[in-house]
This record gives structure tokens, C-alpha cells and sequence, in this order.
């Protein structure tokens, strides 16, 4: 039989497990008579845990919620992945504004407690990764909670929405929150528009759950993620890669709209992978910008602009047209 300590730990981790135990199987995969398991158990409660037992046909053992948090029993690979994802939820990474000094406390708590072993493997997986700053526009705490809300009580929701044209009053059926490209999105149905919409939850302004109930309809497919990044790129949608000469927070205050993702090369410059319908039109949205760009992908893009810029210095001044494609489409 092993050591009351190193069974008490084995038990605890077992009941963490979140499964209710029948006795007989809880025993058996601790190793010892019922007459033990009942005196761990005990023990259990006397240090704090809450275990809860029910009798009769079907009885078993479980661990409740209680009024403080125990301590927890993480296996390595747990511990590992627990800290990894505090320090992405500092670095911005989750789409929730979210404290990142919280986030540095916990993950600072987490490893202080860690055998040693473990404490080297966990710090020698932080110190190989690095997580880069998210600079979408982030999702307030308080307003996920108040959808993530609506969503499970299944209760209207209404707030003001700042779309392409302008804001407007909505109230809608919320059914699921999706992340797509870095950003949380809102699916629901429309009460006014009487179809599926998607919006962005850091446009959303002062939503306020409802006391109107609904019954779900039939979703438009099982994989949501994926449909809604089959609408945002559409069947006609063209890519094109840029390099822009300015950080990544001043691109996207300045792009009219951010069709696409961007992400930072230096402090001085960032890569912008556009989606959009046409040439045509991201060619106006980077002249209304006034932001130095080159072309990366593709040559068609680059070959539009050149024909663009002869186009309207042949309209200013006639001596300019035989300027070279190649260092107008730059």
C-alpha cells in the first residue's frame, strides 16, 4: 500500500477528475479496501475539501464546488499548458481585454508552486516561445459577459451596434460567440432584418439582455468558424500582401477598413494580407490612408497600381507618362 500522503494526493487528483465515483470503482483505482477509501475520504473533508456522497443504487463520490478555492492537482502536461495560456492571455493573445497584470499574477502564483522538475520544463517552454502582441481590437470583459449571458439564458439582447454605416439600434436572438481571424464575433438572428448576422463584439456599445425569450432556430451549418470565414473571403475575393510603413496600431486606425489581417514586422512596419472583392477598391482605401506601402503579392496588384498612376499623370502632366511601370508598381 503506498504512503498516506502519496494516496491522498492520488485521491484528490482522481476527484478533480470532475466524474462521479462509485465506491467500488474509486477503491479500485486507488488500490485499497473500501475501509481505506472511506478513511482518506474523510480525511479529505477535514482538510476542506467538499467530497459528496450519495447512497443507494447509483451511489457515488464526488468533489463539489466549495466556498474557497482548494488547492488544485495538476498533471505536468496540465501544469504546462495552464501557464502557456496565462501568458497568452497576458500578451493580449485571448481577443478579451482582459488584465494582463491578472494574468502575470496567477501564471507568477501557478509556477511558484511547482516542483522543481516541473518549474524547469515549464520555463524552459516559456523561454522558447514568444507571444507577440495582439493589435485587433480587443472584446471588454463586461460586454462577453453580458452576451455569453444572453446566449445561455436564451434571452433577447439589445444594444447599439457601430457598423460600416453608421450606428444603429439592434435586437437579435445571440446563439453563439465565435472567434474568426483574431476576433470575437457575435451570431444571431435578427429580429429586424429577419436573417443570420454576424457582428463584431468591440463594435457592440451598452448590449442589455432582454427579458424576451426565444427558442433557437436551426443553425445555418454545424461549423460556424468556418462559415463565417467562407462569407468574409468570399468566392470573388482576391489576396493581396502589403508591407506598410507604420505600426500595426496606426495602419488600423487609418485603413477605412481592416479587410484582412495585419501584423507587425518592427516598430516601424507591418505586413497587411487583404481580402477584398476588387483591386480597384484597396487601391482607394490606401490612397485615402496616406500611408508609404510596397507590394509584396501579387503581381497583378502591382501591375493595377502602375497602370493606375499613368492614368492620372497622364491627367495632371503629359511629360510624366513614360514613367516605368516597374517603379510605379513599387
Amino acid at each position: 500500500m503506498t504512503a498516506p500522503r502519496e494516496r491522498m494526493l492520488r485521491l484528490l487528483s482522481l476527484l478533480q477528475s470532475g466524474r462521479r465515483w462509485p465506491a467500488a470503482e474509486l477503491a479500485t483505482a486507488m488500490g485499497v479496501p473500501a475501509r481505506t477509501l472511506r478513511r482518506d475520504l474523510d480525511q479529505l473533508r477535514t482538510l476542506g475539501y467538499p467530497v459528496r456522497s450519495a447512497r443507494g443504487p447509483g451511489g457515488h463520490y464526488r468533489l463539489a464546488a466549495g466556498a474557497a478555492l482548494p488547492p488544485l492537482m495538476l498533471a505536468d502536461d496540465e501544469a504546462i499548458a495552464t501557464v502557456l495560456g496565462l501568458s497568452l492571455a497576458a500578451a493580449g493573445g485571448t481577443g478579451i481585454d482582459l488584465a494582463a497584470e491578472s494574468a502575470d499574477r496567477a501564471a507568477a502564483k501557478l509556477r511558484r508552486i511547482l516542483p522543481a522538475g516541473l518549474r524547469r520544463r515549464t520555463d524552459e517552454v516559456l523561454a522558447a516561445v514568444e507571444f507577440g502582441r495582439s493589435e485587433q481590437p480587443a472584446a471588454a470583459p463586461d460586454v462577453l459577459g453580458v452576451v455569453a449571458s444572453a446566449v445561455a439564458a436564451r434571452r433577447c439582447l439589445s444594444f447599439a451596434y457601430r457598423g460600416k454605416a453608421g450606428t444603429s439600434r439592434r435586437t437579435v436572438e445571440p446563439v453563439r460567440l465565435v472567434r474568426v481571424r483574431q476576433r470575437w464575433y457575435l451570431y444571431a438572428w435578427d429580429r429586424d432584418r429577419r436573417d443570420w448576422r454576424s457582428f463584431r463584439l468591440d463594435r457592440l456599445d451598452g448590449p442589455e439582455r432582454t427579458g424576451t425569450a426565444f427558442q433557437p432556430r436551426p443553425l445555418p451549418t454545424d461549423d460556424l468558424a468556418g462559415h463565417l470565414r467562407d462569407r468574409f473571403v468570399g468566392s470573388r475575393t482576391v489576396r493581396v500582401v502589403l508591407t506598410l510603413d507604420t505600426d500595426v496600431r496606426d495602419a488600423a486606425a487609418r485603413l477605412h477598413r481592416v479587410d484582412g489581417t495585419l501584423e507587425a514586422v518592427d516598430d516601424h512596419t507591418c505586413r497587411y494580407v487583404a481580402y477584398v472583392d476588387s483591386y480597384e477598391w484597396l487601391t482607394v482605401v490606401l490612397t485615402l490612408t496616406d500611408v508609404a506601402f510596397r507590394v509584396v503579392e501579387p503581381d497583378a496588384f502591382r501591375a493595377h497600381l502602375a497602370r493606375t498612376a499613368r492614368r492620372l499623370l497622364d491627367a495632371t502632366d503629359r511629360d510624366h507618362a513614360a514613367v516605368p511601370a516597374d517603379r510605379l508598381g513599387r
